[in-house]
């Protein structure tokens, strides 16, 4: 259950700046039927309240020379959290890792991880992954192709739950 309650317009410029956060203040506007101060000023609230954490490019990973995306799943010897924590803040220094979740079942955590070739994602495998502390197991999955990579979130179900 959200903690914020948005309404309609809100919902709309969310939905708006996810699919294009370079659009102008009054491009924005026009496209949710209101003025450009108070779209501003809804703007400015919805990035207070933590619903917009920031605006980014979507870059051409492989265009820019990292060929290679892995997912790789770690198991820890401990769960503790202390452990778990200690674990994070060491992923936030790993550049190659550019997501990790942590997971319940088989599996502690999921990274996400590019590398500009196989060798270098091997070397950062060996060199710092299985060679953290606390890490148990590793096991890794190449990425092949990607068939959908959609950030963000779907607002047309919360439109769809917004009309029941």
């Amino acid at each position: 259950m959200p903690l914020t309650k948005l309404d309609p317009i809100d919902r709309k410029i969310l939905a708006e700046l996810q699919a294009d956060g370079r659009m102008t203040n009054v491009e924005l506007s026009a496209r949710v039927g209101i003025s450009a101060p108070p779209c501003l000023r809804r703007v400015r609230s919805l990035e207070e309240a933590g619903l917009i954490r920031g605006y980014h490019a979507d870059v051409n990973a492989r265009e820019l020379g990292f060929e290679v995306q892995v997912f790789a799943m770690v198991g820890l010897h401990s769960q503790a959290e202390v452990d778990l924590s200690a674990f994070e803040e060491r992923v936030r220094g790993w550049p190659f890792v550019r997501e990790c979740h942590m997971l319940n079942g088989e599996i502690d955590f999921i990274l996400k991880c590019v590398a500009p070739d196989l060798s270098s994602f091997q070397s950062f495998l060996t060199n710092d992954l299985t060679a953290a502390p606390n890490v148990a197991s590793v096991k890794t999955s190449l990425v092949i192709r990607c068939g959908k990579d959609e950030p963000g979130v779907p607002f047309s179900v919360l439109e769809e739950r917004a009309e029941d």
